[in-house]
């Protein structure tokens, strides 16, 4: 296996990036990448901390990130398994990056910025959903912005559903668990997960 070390033999390899993938960065929201984020139900977020990186996904209907204005987003911490990776991750490191799916859409959008967590009663209230707020919200400052090549999606077909893999073969939340431990209850996890997730969903 021979592994690259230097800066230089991989530049030699992939040399200079096209005009498109520079002029195509931003420090703020334009017009075009705003209806992006407004059409986006669904992120990734990824922190840094001590302990390494982390990686989750962030999703509300029809827009997952709130706009501020041309240099500030805000997401909402709806409920989840109270891990909280990534906020214990922004409180010691506040470096991000985002990247925007948009359903149908092969194109995706990119954000690397800094976030702080805040948990200000009147943007809480702002970010309610069914009478239902956050904990708390990350609110990020765009270092930049810009979207991605879509030749990552367009191979993988995502939005092809003849090319999507056959779910009920796929092993089950409470079948992953009980191979990490054995005396764990899949079937009652399994089988009582939908009805606690409806009603924990915000």
């Amino acid at each position: 296996m021979t592994i690259i070390t230097l800066l230089a033999e991989l530049e030699a390899i992939y040399g200079e990036p096209s005009e498109a993938s520079v002029i195509k960065v931003s420090n703020r929201l334009t017009e075009g990448y705003r209806k992006l984020i407004e059409a986006s139900p669904i992120m990734a977020l990824a922190t840094c901390g001590p302990e390494g990186l982390d990686c989750s996904p962030r999703g509300d209907p029809g827009q997952v990130m709130s706009i501020r204005d041309e240099h500030t987003l805000v997401l909402p911490d709806r409920r989840g398994n109270n891990r909280i990776d990534s906020l214990r991750n922004i409180v010691r490191d506040g470096r991000v990056a985002l990247l925007f799916l948009i359903p149908g859409s092969n194109s995706t959008l990119r954000v690397n910025g800094r976030a702080e967590i805040s948990v200000d009663p009147d943007l809480l209230q702002s970010l309610a959903m069914e009478g239902k707020l956050p904990r708390s919200a990350i609110v990020i400052t765009i270092g930049e912005i810009y979207f991605q090549c879509a030749r990552a999606l367009m191979r993988a077909k995502v939005w092809d559903q003849d090319a999507w893999p056959d779910v009920a073969a796929l092993p089950t939340p409470g079948s992953l668990m009980a191979e990490l431990k054995q005396d764990f209850d899949s079937q009652s996890y399994d089988r009582e997960w939908p009805e606690r997730a409806k009603n924990s969903m915000w």
